[in-house]
């Protein structure tokens, strides 16, 4: 990741105002904005901080503050709590009908991938699990939380349950190495797979895990899915949501 600071410094200039210029932080945004068109700045490189703004184009905090959230909005910049504002990656596009292997994607998009795996946990199905996988109170389960990364970025949060008696080995896995997707494809082979996604707004611990800047929403996929005529999975893959969109094709027969 790039984060040359003086190269980037002498590529943002405050410009000149005037009764007829833009507000203060839509002259900020332009410049970044124009930065990123002309190939001088690039995925990854760092956006001056909202201090250095302030100094460069003589605005007040606030100003700088706006500019880099309405940039992050419509998906240029991504800002990581503690860290600083970058230039976002073109955003990644999750298939929504074919079930990928997320390593493969990050791979194939020509980035590292790395895995956080905070749990991997075997547990009986209380009330809400076993209504999840359809099983009786008490049946053996498997409950993981791994965090997915693309090139350092937190791209993925992915909560899964799964019937032990149908991948009895998953609570033995290292998933840094594999993930739940490459496991559950060889062990259970898929039969039936479920998807519904929606926008919402992240819990404390999801905001955290994330990276998430304040007030950024989410995409939440539930997967379900299905093999040897039983339901084996239910994981909830949660996005960034102006870091990631989701896309499907298919072809209508006549």
């Amino acid at each position: 990741m790039a984060t040359n600071d003086t190269r980037i410094d002498r590529k943002i200039a405050p410009s000149v105002e005037d009764d007829r210029s833009p507000p203060r932080y839509a002259a900020i945004k332009q410049s970044i904005s124009d930065a990123v068109r002309d190939g001088l700045l690039k995925p990854g490189d760092r956006v001056p901080s909202e201090a250095e703004l302030v100094e460069q184009f003589d605005v007040s905090r606030m100003t700088a503050n706006r500019a880099l959230r309405e940039l992050q909005a419509s998906g240029i910049v991504v800002r990581r709590a503690g860290v600083g504002s970058f230039i976002a990656e073109p955003r990644p596009i999750g298939q929504m009908i074919e079930i990928r292997n997320i390593a493969e994607e990050v791979r194939g998009r020509g980035h590292i991938y790395r895995a956080r795996v905070v749990q991997n946990l075997e547990e009986r199905a209380g009330a809400e699990t076993a209504a999840l996988l359809e099983v009786p109170l008490g049946t053996r389960i498997f409950h993981s939380i791994i965090v997915h990364h693309e090139a350092e970025f937190p791209i993925q949060l992915e909560e899964r349950f799964v019937l032990a008696s149908a991948a009895p080995d998953y609570g033995k896995i290292d998933f840094t190495q594999m993930t739940p997707n490459e496991y559950l494809t060889r062990t259970a082979p898929l039969e039936r797979v479920e998807h519904r996604v929606c926008a919402m707004m992240p819990d404390e611990r999801t905001h955290g895990m994330l990276g998430l800047a304040d007030g950024e929403p989410v995409l939440r996929m539930t997967r379900r899915t299905w093999s040897r005529s039983r339901l084996v999975s239910h994981a909830w893959l949660t996005h960034p949501g102006t870091r990631f969109e989701l896309s499907a094709a298919f072809s209508i027969d006549d």
